[in-house]
């Protein structure tokens, strides 16, 4: 993968390719593939090959290969941290937690990118000045549902179209990513953190954002949505002084590393 990658985004040739491999189009078919029963003989490979555990699944009756890597898990085998005031990831990945400059976002070893392009939407961004944002990358391996981090409401999705780069660093440090690829933007009224924006971008081959819910009244722990095939990235904004980090995740911001998290873990508390 490695090699194939640095072909792609360092030389001449390999971005003529990545202008084909990026459209959405094309994703779009590798989608309805894997949604179709012709995707099937691809299952016991990908769980062998990734080392993915069915054990903590609802069931392993997949009738294509999206079934599987959509697969529910049972509740137990992701918790959520029940205390109001602690924040909580929303989904399963590696997490970098970076400061919002003004409406810059500055990525140590890959390329900045402004939160109203992330937006689209110059009045929005003015609200997370000052804050995080929190990015959560995750791998074809991990955990492709998400969660609703606090109790709420929230508005209707709002779909932003555009390319389908690849989430992993490589394409990060050459391309500004999350704000070429296509994504859905939501905005959060929360209980115990305010006004809280998280993005859903997809990646290459992903073949579909799917969210549940257009205006909804949620609770923390509940499915917000899930990531059809394809590695993929949530970004959560949050605004100034709204939340006081864990201290691993404290230190892993200060030196710009990844960190893993599983859904429903605690990464932060509400600033009384």
């Amino acid at each position: 993968m490695g090699k194939s990658l640095e072909f792609l985004y360092e030389t001449a040739p390999g971005r003529a390719v990545l202008k084909v491999l990026t459209n959405r189009h094309l994703s779009e078919l590798a989608g309805r593939f894997c949604d179709s029963p012709l995707s099937k003989p691809l299952i016991k490979p990908f769980v062998k090959n990734n080392g993915i555990d069915l054990m903590g699944c609802e069931s392993t009756d997949f009738k294509n290969f999206n079934d599987c890597f959509t697969r529910k898990l049972r509740a137990e085998e992701r918790p959520f941290d029940e205390n109001p005031d602690s924040l909580v990831s929303p989904c399963d990945g590696l997490l970098s937690i970076w400061k919002i400059k003004d409406d810059t976002v500055l990525p140590i070893k890959q390329s900045h990118y402004s939160v109203s392009d992330l937006l689209g939407s110059r009045k929005e961004a003015e609200e997370f000045k000052d804050g995080l944002c929190l990015v959560f990358r995750l791998c074809v391996t991990h955990y492709h549902r998400y969660a609703y981090l606090d109790d709420g409401t929230k508005g209707k999705n709002i779909f932003i179209p555009g390319k389908l780069h690849t989430v992993q660093p490589i394409a990060l440090r050459h391309v500004p990513v999350f704000t070429e690829n296509c994504r859905e933007v939501t905005y959060l009224d929360t209980k115990n953190f305010g006004r809280v924006a998280q993005v859903e971008v997809g990646a290459m081959l992903v073949g579909k954002i799917a969210n549940h819910h257009e205006e909804h009244t949620f609770k923390r722990g509940e499915e917000k949505g899930m990531f059809l095939y394809g590695g993929s990235t949530i970004v959560v904004l949050l605004k100034k002084d709204a939340v006081r980090l864990r201290k691993d995740f404290k230190d892993a911001a200060v030196h710009g590393t990844e960190i893993p998290v599983r859904m429903g873990e605690r990464i932060g508390s509400r600033k009384s």
